[in-house]
C-alpha cells in the first residue's frame, strides 16, 4: 500500500534533507515556533478541553469559523456554530466553567512540555490527511521537534495481554528498528506497546508514546517510569489537556493518530476485537502500509492478525523486511535461505553420484553408474573425486560412504548422512 509517506522519504525541500539527517538532528528552537498567535494557541488549547478528540462537526465548524470564533460560540459568548444542538452548546458551556487555557499552557510548559497547533513548524502535516478528525492541536513533552521525528516513524501496535512470544518480537522489533534509525511510535499501554517502547530505549533510538490521557496522567499507572523515561528520551503526546483522564472511546479515537502520524502500522498479536485492529483498519483508508506478524493458529492472540494477513495486510518478521517494506529505495531485506551445507556445493552429476551409494554395505562401480544413469567411467571419476573430498571411502572393489566427523553434523535417517564440514575444499 502506497501513501503520501512512502517511496524515498519525505517531500522535497527542508524536510528531506533534515530526514535524512535522522532523529539526532532534530532541532529545539523550531519546538513550537511557527505562524500560530498566541491568541489562536489559547482558544485551542481551551477547544481540547472543551470537545471530545476526532469530533468531525468540530473539525468542520473549525475550518469554516476559526478557533477563536468557534471558542466564543461553544462558551456561550457569540452564535452557536451551525448545525450544533442546544444539548450540544449546553455541555460546552457547562465544560466552559473554570476554563483557564493559560494555565494549562503553563502546567505542560512545567513539565518540559507544549501545545503544538496545525500551522506550527512542528506540526506534522500527514495528521493533515485526517481531515475533519485531525487534532485541534496536540499536547507534546519531550525535546525533539515531532515533525522531524514523524517523518520516519513506524507504529507498532498489538495485544495487551500479549503472550510471552508476542512480547519478544514487539522487543526485537522496537529494538531492530530504532538501531535502522526509525523512530517507534506505540500507545505506551500494556503488553505490546510497552515492550516496544522498551526494546527502542534499551537500543538507545527514538520512541514516541501516544496517550489517551493527558501527558501529565501516565496510564497505565504501572507504566508511569517507562512514561517518564520516554518523555525524557524520545516524545510523549496526546490530545487531550493536562488533568484528562482515558476513557474507551479515547482509546480508540487515540488510534487515529498513531495511524496517521506513522509512514506505517505493525500489528503484533490481536484478537478479533482489538483496538489495534482500528489502528491498523485507518492506516489502510489513509494510505499507510499496514503489516502483521503472524502466530501460532491455535491461539486467539493471532486471529485478528491473520484475519489482516489475508486482506490488506504484508507478513513482516523483523525490522528488517518492515524498514524494507515502508523505507527508502534501497533499504532491503537480507535475502533468507537455508543453512548452506557441503552437498549444496556439489555438481548436479558428482551429486548424483554420491546419492547412487547404498547407505548399507556400499555398492561397486557398476551398480553405481547404473544407479546414477552415467558411464561406468564417468561414475569412477566422479567418485575419485568424492574419495578426495572425503564424502566416501573405497574398499577392495566396493565404495562406501565415509562415516560423519563429529556429532550433531546433519545425519538423518532413511538416507545419505551428512558429513563435516568440508566447504573449504569443495571451493578449492
Amino acid at each position: 500500500m502506497t501513501g503520501p509517506l512512502e517511496g524515498a522519504g519525505p517531500a522535497p525541500g527542508r524536510d528531506r534533507a533534515e530526514a535524512e539527517a535522522g532523529p539526532e538532528s532534530e532541532s529545539r528552537a523550531e519546538a513550537g515556533a511557527g505562524g500560530v498567535s498566541e491568541e489562536e494557541r489559547l482558544a485551542r488549547a481551551a477547544l481540547t478541553r472543551l470537545v471530545e478528540p476526532g469530533d468531525e462537526a468540530v473539525g468542520r465548524w473549525l475550518r469554516e469559523l476559526g478557533p477563536v470564533a468557534l471558542r466564543r460560540a461553544l462558551c456561550g459568548a457569540g452564535k452557536p456554530p451551525p448545525g450544533a444542538s442546544e444539548q450540544r452548546v449546553a455541555g460546552c458551556r457547562l465544560r466552559a466553567e473554570g476554563l483557564d487555557p493559560a494555565a494549562d499552557l503553563a502546567a505542560v510548559a512545567a513539565r518540559g512540555g507544549r501545545l503544538v497547533c496545525p500551522g506550527d513548524l512542528e506540526w506534522p502535516g500527514q495528521l493533515d490527511d485526517l481531515g475533519d478528525a485531525r487534532p485541534v492541536g496536540l499536547w507534546v513533552r519531550g525535546r525533539p521537534s515531532l515533525r522531524i521525528w514523524a517523518l520516519r516513524s513506524v507504529a507498532v501496535v498489538g495485544a495487551r495481554a500479549c503472550s510471552d512470544y508476542g512480547a519478544h518480537v514487539a522487543a526485537n522489533l522496537g529494538a531492530g528498528l530504532a538501531e535502522r534509525g526509525w523512530v517507534v511510535v506505540s500507545g505506551a499501554a500494556h503488553g505490546v506497546d510497552g515492550a516496544v517502547h522498551r526494546g527502542a530505549l534499551a537500543a538507545a533510538g527514538a520512541t514516541v508514546a501516544v496517550l489517551a490521557s493527558g501527558v501529565d496522567v501516565p496510564y497505565p499507572r504501572g507504566h508511569a517510569e517507562l512514561i517518564e523515561r520516554i518523555a525524557e528520551q524520545g516524545l510523549v503526546l496526546a490530545e487531550l489537556p493536562p488533568g484528562a483522564h482515558p476513557t474507551r472511546s479515547r482509546f480508540v479515537l487515540r488510534n487515529r493518530v498513531i495511524a496517521a502520524l506513522t509512514r506505517g502500522t505493525v500489528v503484533v498479536e490481536a484478537q478479533y476485537r482489538s483496538g489495534s485492529l482500528v489502528t491498523a483498519r485507518r492506516a489502510v483508508k489513509l494510505g499507510r502500509h499496514t503489516m502483521g506478524v503472524p502466530g501460532p493458529v491455535t491461539s486467539g492472540l493471532s486471529a485478528g492478525v491473520h484475519e489482516l494477513l489475508r486482506g490488506e495486510a504484508v507478513l513482516v518478521t523483523d525490522a528488517d523486511e518492515v524498514a524494507e517494506l515502508i523505507g527508502g529505495i534501497g533499504e532491503l531485506a537480507p535475502a533468507r535461505r537455508g543453512p548452506l551445507v557441503e552437498r549444496d556445493l556439489l555438481d548436479p552429476v558428482t551429486a548424483r553420484v554420491l546419492e547412487a551409494l547404498s547407505a548399507q554395505g556400499g555398492s561397486d562401480g557398476r551398480e553405481v553408474a547404473r544407479e546414477s544413469g552415467t558411464s561406468c567411467e564417468e561414475a569412477l571419476s566422479r567418485l575419485y573425486e568424492l574419495l578426495a573430498l572425503g564424502f566416501v571411502e573405497r574398499h577392495g572393489d566396493r565404495w562406501e560412504l565415509a562415516p560423519p566427523t563429529g556429532r550433531n553434523d546433519g545425519t538423518r535417517r532413511g538416507g545419505p548422512q551428512i558429513w563435516g564440514n568440508r566447504v573449504k575444499g569443495l571451493r578449492r
